[in-house]
């Protein structure tokens, strides 16, 4: 008899921590859009200018950019049902598209009904990107602790891009004008969906069956734990809104120019980019456990209200600039904490539309917020607007009460939907 050799097993170091595990192409791919698209979205933050210098009065600036919020609004959940109903890969490069043919319209229309209507489909496509991001991280990231990490620096770009647009709009503005700020935002949007096209794996031929869909949206309506955290992100959020809806009324007030609130957003931009790095591996493996973070959730809208709250006790640049960096620990908990809560409740066929949902979230803040800010500022000065502030902090925190008993059951069981014969 011949002797058979059996190789022995090849001896496998440890693995590496899952957060530093390489994320695959596609994350950074999509890292990458989030950086451009906000960094060059230039047509929310200066449209209001754009008007203005077209001649339009305030009360119409005012109606303008309350349908573009309307849009955004519309634009968070219809985008994320198109995620899963059509695709992940369509539905980011149709609204990146449809954004590069939208502004160059914007800025070209003199009508006010024409601006509006520009102004509805603008918003609607411009945040179109996060609900695809959130959905296709918790399609590819199925390590809770990795996902953490990548949303974490997903928020960083996300921070790091609204400080460049606030900085590079306002030098070119200075140089091109305002209408070529939505020319090259709409360019920064073709770019982005030729990426995605590139990076993003095809679409099945069909996307999801209808049926599937409608009774996804059923299931999303009548879930508890998704509308609870709505609201406590929502109220969260309006305190963080409170940055650029009511601190630059109340620098005015004090009579702090325009330049004093760049610098306020500098601090934000330089506390975001310092504690990132340090905070997100310690709330990376948080989300590691089994049970959502809603109590981190409950601690960032506190933190979000005090720090924000703390704005209406400044009456400096130096004062502003620190009551916005105190916020940010919040902030970067916030965006964490709630992507956990929301990657453990969502069903893997809604997640495009779940996601939406609460992205959704940030759209009402935009809204609510200078209304509060508006109302506080009249009727009590800036105590009053610190303490509504903090009053909404709270309200966040406590919303979170109820979230934490419904996610801390058993999860029911999955609705089950028959799978699409074979083409």
């Amino acid at each position: 008899m011949s002797a058979t050799t059996v190789p022995a097993p090849a001896l496998k170091g440890p693995e590496p921590p899952s957060a530093h595990r390489p994320w695959p192409p596609v994350i950074w791919a999509l890292l990458s859009i989030t950086l451009v698209a906000r960094s060059f979205g230039f047509a929310y933050p200066f449209l209001s200018y754009h008007l203005k210098e077209l001649g339009f009065t305030t009360q119409a600036v005012g109606q303008a950019l309350a349908v573009f919020g309307i849009g955004w609004l519309i634009g968070q959940m219809l985008t994320g049902w198109a995620t899963d109903r059509f695709g992940r890969r369509r539905t980011l490069v149709a609204s990146m598209a449809t954004a590069a043919v939208c502004l160059p319209l914007l800025a070209q229309a003199h009508a006010f009904a024409a601006v509006c209507a520009g102004a509805l489909i603008a918003g609607i496509v411009y945040d179109a990107a996060r609900p695809v991001v959130s959905a296709v991280i918790a399609d590819v990231i199925t390590d809770d602790e990795q996902r953490a990490a990548v949303n974490g620096w997903r928020h960083g770009a996300v921070n790091i891009g609204a400080a460049i647009t606030g900085v590079a709009g306002g030098l070119l503005a200075g140089r091109a004008g305002f209408e070529a700020l939505f020319w090259l935002n709409a360019a920064a949007c073709a770019a982005c969906a030729l990426v995605a096209r590139h990076y993003l794996e095809a679409d099945s031929p069909a996307g999801s069956a209808p049926s599937t869909a409608r009774g996804s949206v059923r299931a999303a309506l009548h879930d508890g734990r998704l509308w609870l955290l709505w609201a406590a992100s929502t109220a969260a959020l309006t305190c963080l809104s409170g940055m650029f809806t009511a601190l630059p009324l109340m620098m005015d007030a004090d009579g702090l120019g325009a330049d004093a609130y760049g610098w306020s957003q500098a601090a934000n931009a330089g506390a975001v980019i310092v504690l990132t790095p340090l905070l997100t591996p310690r709330l990376s493996r948080r989300c590691g456990h089994q049970r959502p973070m809603v109590g981190m959730l409950a601690c960032s809208a506190l933190l979000l209200g005090l720090g924000m709250g703390s704005a209406g006790l400044a009456d400096t640049t130096l004062g502003y600039s620190l009551a916005v960096a105190a916020a940010v620990p919040g902030e970067i908990v916030l965006f964490i904490a709630a992507s956990d809560v929301l990657n453990k409740i969502s069903p893997a066929p809604s997640r495009g539309l779940y996601a939406g949902i609460w992205g959704s979230s940030l759209a009402a803040s935009v809204v609510i917020a200078p209304v509060l800010a508006a109302a506080s500022l009249t009727a009590g000065g800036d105590g009053l607007a610190a303490l509504t502030t903090l009053a909404t902090g709270v309200l966040g925190a406590v919303l979170c009460l109820p979230l934490f008993g419904l996610t801390s059951r058993p999860a029911p069981a999955a609705v089950r939907h028959p799978a699409p014969a074979a083409p």
